[in-house]
C-alpha cells in the first residue's frame, strides 16, 4: 500500500515537471505600440528597407530581392523586383513564407509596359519573410520579384505596417 501510494506521488511529480517544462510554441503574431508607420522605403541597390513615423526611421532592415535585382520589373517571370511609389494593399498571415504584406503592383502603367512586350505584368508582389522554402535558399536575392527579410523581421513588420501605407522602391 505505501508502495502503491509513493508510485503514484512519483507519477505525479514526474507529470508536474513535465508541464511546467514545456512551453507552447511562440505566436508568429505581435502586438505593436510605436509611433505609426506611415511610409516604407526600400533601396535596392543597397538592399535596405526602412520604415518611417514621418522623417523618423523607426526599423531598418537587410533584405533580398529578386533574383535579377537590377531593373524595374517589367513582366511576370522577369525575376525583378518593381520600382516607384506603391501601396500596402493587403495582410496574409498564411504566406508560405510565415507572414507577408502585399505591394499594389502592378499599377496602369506597369501593366501597359507589360503589355507593349507582349506579356503580362505579373502580380503578387510582396514584403514576406522566409518561410520553409526561402530557408533552403543559398543567393541573397532568391524571390520571384518580392522583397524578403527573415522570419522573425516580418513578424515585427506585420505588427507595425497597416494596409495604405506607401512602400517607395528606389533602385
Amino acid at each position: 500500500m505505501i508502495s502503491t501510494i509513493r508510485n503514484l506521488l512519483a507519477l505525479t511529480a514526474l507529470v508536474l515537471l513535465a508541464a511546467c517544462g514545456s512551453s507552447q510554441p511562440k505566436s508568429k503574431f505581435r502586438t505593436y505600440n510605436g509611433p505609426p508607420v506611415t511610409q516604407i522605403v526600400v533601396e535596392k541597390g543597397d538592399r535596405q528597407m526602412f520604415l518611417l513615423s514621418g522623417r523618423t526611421v523607426l526599423k531598418a532592415y537587410d533584405i533580398g530581392l529578386g533574383f535579377q535585382p537590377i531593373g524595374h520589373k517589367l513582366y511576370e517571370g522577369d525575376g525583378r523586383t518593381p520600382e516607384g511609389i506603391y501601396f500596402i494593399d493587403r495582410q496574409n498571415p498564411n504566406s508560405q513564407y510565415h507572414l507577408s504584406l502585399g505591394i499594389s503592383y502592378p499599377d496602369p502603367t506597369d501593366k501597359a509596359r507589360a503589355m507593349m512586350l507582349g506579356q503580362q505584368p505579373g502580380g503578387d508582389i510582396m514584403i514576406h519573410g522566409r518561410g520553409p522554402y526561402g530557408n533552403k535558399q543559398k543567393n541573397r536575392d532568391w524571390t520571384a520579384g518580392c522583397i524578403a527579410v527573415n522570419d522573425e523581421e516580418i513578424e515585427e513588420i506585420f505588427a507595425m505596417v497597416r494596409p495604405g501605407v506607401p512602400v517607395v522602391i528606389y533602385p
